[in-house]
């Protein structure tokens, strides 16, 4: 299933490839493989999440020459009635769409918040482009400060971040969307993230960025994703420029960097990534729903 996905599939960004064999050793993970004729057909996974109270559905996949055969629907049905008879304490189910809902879609669950992605390509190690935003951040800006793992969790749980700065009051690594709960952080350690805030107490912007993973682009693409939190265009461009900062000595070659934004800061974004160094635009504005439902 995972070799048979033609590399146009997701714009060649998807992160199953790279995630799969995590996935099957990760606790709370729930993987189930449906087969046709002795091979795998499609997949689809869940992860525990609120202290058990919420399935996060994620990575449903079919190939490609079975896709609209249905075999997705029926996959999905199988996992919801497994996880309501193995795990009959989730009440919740939650996901993530890379698209405008339908009215079905809609009846059925729950928006719970949207964030809009822009995606950037480098293939020059991101050192012009780091001097030409540092020229652009502005000069009354406080800076930017890599937090620690306990710092970030102090700041997930905390009021200020919570109602002023989660879209929906929901934490989202990548499209992984998590209620900024105690139980949850676990969850947020496995990922290895850099937490980067412009200030380490009530920050106007809080960031989060993936370590690097290879993805089918090309064969030497690595992709990055960074959620920002926050309504000051000042501060998301400050958290940015540091993330990047922080990830540079890490990569060499090929780097898609997927940022995730609030909407009301996009287009000031996008601006401020305009450039005369080796960094394009690959992908503009797309939208990223968490929708929700009871199970």
């Amino acid at each position: 299933l995972l070799s048979s996905h033609p590399i146009n599939d997701y714009n060649g960004l998807d992160y199953l490839p790279a995630f799969f064999h995590r996935w099957l050793k990760e606790p709370g993970r729930i993987v189930l493989l449906a087969w046709m004729k002795d091979r795998v057909v499609a997949l689809e996974s869940a992860l525990l999440v609120d202290g058990g109270q919420t399935v996060v559905f994620q990575g449903r996949r079919v190939v490609s020459d079975l896709r609209g055969s249905g075999i997705a629907g029926v996959l999905h049905s199988h996992v919801t009635s497994y996880i309501r008879s193995q795990y009959p304490e989730v009440c919740a189910v939650r996901m993530s769409r890379g698209d405008h809902p339908s009215e079905r879609i809609l009846s059925k669950y729950r928006l719970v918040a949207k964030e809009v992605s822009l995606s950037l390509q480098d293939n020059s190690g991101m050192g012009a482009f780091i001097t030409e935003l540092r020229s652009k951040t502005h000069s009354s800006c406080r800076g930017a400060v890599t937090l620690s793992q306990h710092q970030a969790e102090t700041l997930i749980l905390s009021d200020h971040v919570i109602s002023n700065l989660l879209p929906g009051k929901t934490i989202i690594n990548d499209w992984e969307p998590l209620k900024p709960v105690e139980a949850n952080l676990e969850v947020l350690r496995r990922r290895e993230l850099t937490f980067i805030a412009d200030h380490e107490s009530e920050p106007s912007a809080l960031s989060l960025g993936t370590p690097p993973y290879a993805v089918p682009y090309r064969h030497d693409a690595l992709r990055v994703n960074i959620n920002i939190f926050g309504h000051n265009l000042v501060s998301v461009c400050a958290v940015f420029l540091a993330q990047l900062e922080a990830l540079q000595p890490k990569v060499t070659g090929f780097l898609i960097l997927q940022t995730y934004l609030n909407p009301a800061v996009w287009e000031g974004f996008r601006q401020f990534c305009q450039n005369n160094s080796r960094v394009s635009f690959l992908r503009d504005y797309w939208e990223d729903v968490i929708l929700e439902s009871d199970l």
